[in-house]
């Protein structure tokens, strides 16, 4: 019998890469989308092995209604459940507006409770894992980064009070923290840092532009130097399956090294080093 695993934002970037690879190991995936395309896609390139169903994540219905199909189909039993899907809202934070940050913790964070609920009667039955994709933000929130940071780290603390609360099931719970990935965030983070300088009003230029510009070119950069999103894919897929189950592991050697560095640093190295990566 097939395993099966629900991942969401599975139409698109290292979703996309992650339902590819899982199938490759013998799993039937479901999976959310934002368009048609992508389901269209993925059928084709999977031979039936990729379900995807259209899925506004900030919906409660709409994921209530993914989760029931995917039951459905999957006679109720999911082996693996990948909270995948994240949005970055990159700028300072005294101005970005109170609806942007609302719905940053809509997707990052919130969205995250009610998928991993829907999905846990299905995760009993196979005394199956809880992948979340969250980010080494968390361990190092740098200037102009702090929504992406704050709403993961939220998302972390949950997932380690699921991991406790679910122990009793057979239900494990992996945190995986990325680094830079080139799996299509990149052009949407170069688009979301645009979008915010193009946004900025002559007071706020004058305040920000300098070292929110210094700021763009280290995220660009460093994304476009990130891990090859088919390896990203891998790891993450072999980190899923790994007994026994890891409670927090870092992708790419940028993460790795920033969590080496976190643990040898003192707070006030750390704070220092923020600092320097805007000036």
């Amino acid at each position: 019998m097939n395993k099966n695993v629900v991942i969401t934002g599975a139409g698109s970037g290292l979703g996309r890469n992650m339902a590819l690879e899982f199938v490759k190991r013998g799993y039937q995936v479901f999976g959310t989308a934002t368009d048609d395309e992508q389901i269209k896609e993925l059928q084709e390139l999977s031979d039936g092995n990729v379900k995807l169903i259209l899925c506004d994540l900030t919906k409660d219905e709409q994921i209530l209604s993914f989760a029931s199909k995917v039951n459905e189909l999957s006679n109720g039993r999911v082996d693996v459940l990948v909270n995948n899907v994240g949005i970055l809202t990159p700028g300072p934070l005294e101005i970005i507006k109170k609806n942007e940050i609302q719905k940053e913790f809509e997707v990052n964070t919130f969205s995250v409770l009610t998928v991993t609920n829907a999905f846990i009667p299905s995760l009993r039955a196979t005394r199956g894992r809880i992948v979340q994709i969250s980010t080494v933000s968390v361990d190092f929130p740098s200037p102009f980064n702090g929504l992406s940071a704050a709403s993961k780290a939220a998302t972390e603390a949950l997932m380690t009070v699921y991991r406790a609360e679910l122990a009793e099931f057979g239900i494990e719970v992996i945190i995986v923290a990325p680094g830079n990935m080139l799996t299509g965030g990149p052009a949407k983070t170069a688009a979301a840092i645009d979008k915010v300088r193009d946004s900025f009003t002559s007071e706020q230029a004058k305040n920000y532009e300098a070292t929110f510009n210094k700021f763009a070119e280290r995220m660009n950069s460093g994304q476009a130097q990130g891990l090859d999103a088919d390896e990203a894919a891998k790891q993450i897929v072999d980190i899923s399956e790994q007994n026994p189950a890891p409670i927090r592991v870092a992708v790419g050697e940028d993460a790795k090294g920033i969590l080496k560095y976190i643990k040898e640093s003192t707070l006030e190295e750390q704070a220092a080093k923020r600092l320097k990566t805007i000036q």
